[in-house]
């Protein structure tokens, strides 16, 4: 069994078990080997700092760990998977940032004189607490799920 450190052409890195290189080639072209976090076919190898057991020479591992270049995957943020990073910023993109009015727009939602919809804004400290107070759920949302990724 062979491990290889893939990526797909949207930066996502993942491991991939094989019989051998020939057998990850084999399924590479028959576009079976596909991304687990959006479902791209277009996998590549990637380089691995895995050390590699066994009594091969270093010109046959040299050979066999040919690799094509690739962008580098997305930083890890907080410690938390790029996968799960990407899902939680589609989340908030598909709020209406409804900015300083973020407080009042809450009520309204809560109190039925608004559509119901997800919304995101600022409020301070004391506007979230009472909101929670009037059972109103809110949480603060860390900073890098703000910031524009493009």
């Amino acid at each position: 069994m062979i491990i290889f450190e893939l990526a797909c052409g949207q930066g996502h890195r993942f491991e991939g078990w094989f019989a051998s290189a020939d057998d990850f080639a084999r399924q590479s072209d028959d576009e079976m080997v596909r991304c687990p976090v959006c479902d791209d076919g277009g996998v590549i190898r990637v380089p691995s700092a895995k050390v590699r057991a066994g009594s091969a020479s270093a010109a046959s591992a040299k050979s066999s760990n040919a690799v094509t270049p690739v962008a580098p995957a997305q930083p890890v943020i907080a410690g938390l998977p790029t996968e799960l990073v990407a899902k939680l910023r589609e989340i908030v993109r598909n709020t209406e940032n409804v900015g300083a009015r973020f407080p009042e727009e809450a009520r309204k939602i809560h109190y039925d004189e608004a559509p119901a919809r997800a919304i995101r804004g600022q409020a301070s400290k004391e506007e979230s607490e009472a909101l929670a107070e009037e059972g109103i759920d809110v949480t603060t949302l860390p900073d890098f799920l703000l910031r524009d990724q493009h």
